[in-house]
């Protein structure tokens, strides 16, 4: 048993024993040690509000079906657990219902997986109506296939993590009663989900370019949204200190106004329950323009993290957008080499930035405005045609213009997005 013991704290009521399981496959695909795995899951447990009194690393060749590592790990877990006055076990992986039962009876602790922790932790963040919908639909859809690996979970006094949102009335739900609840909640965000496409329609309409942050979690998004735009948002150095999108008006060197949209954090292994209920927010991703992926260039996991947030963004169907690796954190970088060998091929859209230097900022702009000007397009329309004027000036910027008898002749820097958005129905007027 490889464990890591912590100092005590004794203000902290709830403590944990941290485990992970290794096998044969895991080694295999490569990905992130479990040392880094357990370091990001020490993160998320302290973040949830409990301390970490222990991590345990079992190495094995496949998963126990009964109790996940074993019974011989079982019995250490709870000879460590007792030393050290631990009162949950917090699992780096998913459990299913059995094990969770099992596991309780084995070590009378109260046992939380990976996946039940990041939805905790997301409950605790939820602050709108949209948020908490979400959160508690990714709850129930979690619970549904676990009610009966949840008994003791849900008895336990004093609440802590896994009792949050839906919380301990879970024990008295059945699973016709959680349907029934899993159905309203869908109903109300598609509600949620309707309000927004139309404020989306609205901003495309009014020619609205919008520009998405995504990243893994804590690599400085909403830091990076507060210093741009100067925006009162919420900024911590731990894991999901954002939850809900925020969008703040961006102004770039040339003057125009473009539309800054923070977005929740990734992370390896995001619950695919969290990722369905999140999906209306996710959305904003996919309509976006420009795709800032904000990544901490001091992480020892950077590659790994990278990979994570790519994938999501396949499974969101956004693989595609046009983006700009922004690696932020270089003053933390101690080593040179370290940030140098952080570039990769992203069309030449790669920037290294410390999110508080000023210089940094001023060059992330002219980059994005770089990215969404696009072309110069001369448009000759017909002086009289105010709707196709109209339509010229939601294309992009105007640089220029002249009146030669019964024509208004308008240069424009057209975006791509921008021009497949409102420029088809001036391609006749485009001038040679």
């Amino acid at each position: 048993m490889s464990s890591i013991t912590y100092e005590t704290n004794t203000n902290v009521a709830e403590k944990a024993v941290l485990i992970s399981l290794v096998t044969a496959n895991d080694k295999r695909r490569g990905g992130p040690s479990a040392e880094h795995s357990l370091q990001e899951l020490a993160q998320l447990t302290e973040t949830a509000g409990v301390e970490v009194v222990a991590t345990v690393i079992q190495n094995k060749e496949t998963a126990d079906t009964r109790t996940f590592i074993g019974k011989g790990k079982v019995e250490e877990v709870k000879g460590l657990a007792d030393e050290l006055g631990a009162t949950t076990a917090i699992f780096d992986q998913e459990l299913s219902g059995a094990q969770v039962r099992n596991l309780e009876e084995a070590l009378d602790l109260k046992i939380v997986d990976r996946t039940q922790l990041i939805l905790d932790i997301f409950a605790q963040r939820a602050k709108t109506r949209e948020g908490i919908i979400q959160v508690e639909l990714a709850q129930l859809s979690y619970l549904l296939p676990r009610l009966s690996g949840h008994g003791k979970n849900l008895s336990r006094l004093g609440g802590g993590i896994g009792t949050r949102g839906p919380g301990e009335s879970k024990l008295e739900m059945d699973r016709r009663h959680i349907r029934d609840r899993i159905s309203d909640l869908k109903d109300a965000l598609q509600e949620v989900v309707r309000h927004r496409k139309l404020h989306r329609e609205r901003r495309k309409k009014a020619g609205a370019v919008q520009v998405a942050l995504v990243g893994y979690t804590n690599a400085g998004k909403s830091t990076l949204l507060r210093e741009l735009t100067n925006a009162d948002v919420y900024v911590e150095n731990q894991l999901f200190a954002t939850l809900d999108p925020t969008s703040r008006t961006l102004e770039l060197p040339n003057g125009r106004e473009i539309i800054l949209t923070d977005t929740v954090g990734f992370i390896q292994n995001l619950p695919h329950d969290l990722v369905a209920a999140f999906r209306a927010t996710l959305e904003e991703v996919c309509e976006a323009d420009l795709v800032l992926h904000v990544i901490d260039s001091s992480s020892p996991v950077r590659d790994e993290q990278i990979a994570v947030v790519e994938q999501i963004m396949g499974d969101l169907g956004a693989a595609d957008k046009p983006s700009i690796m922004v690696y932020n954190k270089k003053d933390l970088c101690t080593e040179t080499a370290f940030l140098a060998g952080a570039g990769r091929d992203n069309g030449g859209s790669v920037m290294y930035i410390s999110a508080y230097e000023t210089e940094d900022l001023e060059q992330l702009r002219l980059v994005i405005q770089q990215k969404l000007t696009g072309d110069t397009i001369t448009f000759a329309l017909p002086a009289g045609r105010g709707d196709l004027i109209s339509l010229a000036y939601r294309c992009g910027k105007v640089i220029g213009q002249e009146i030669d008898g019964e024509l208004l002749r308008l240069s424009i820097e057209v975006s791509k997005a921008q021009y497949d958005q409102h420029g088809k129905g001036l391609q006749p007027y485009i001038e040679q």
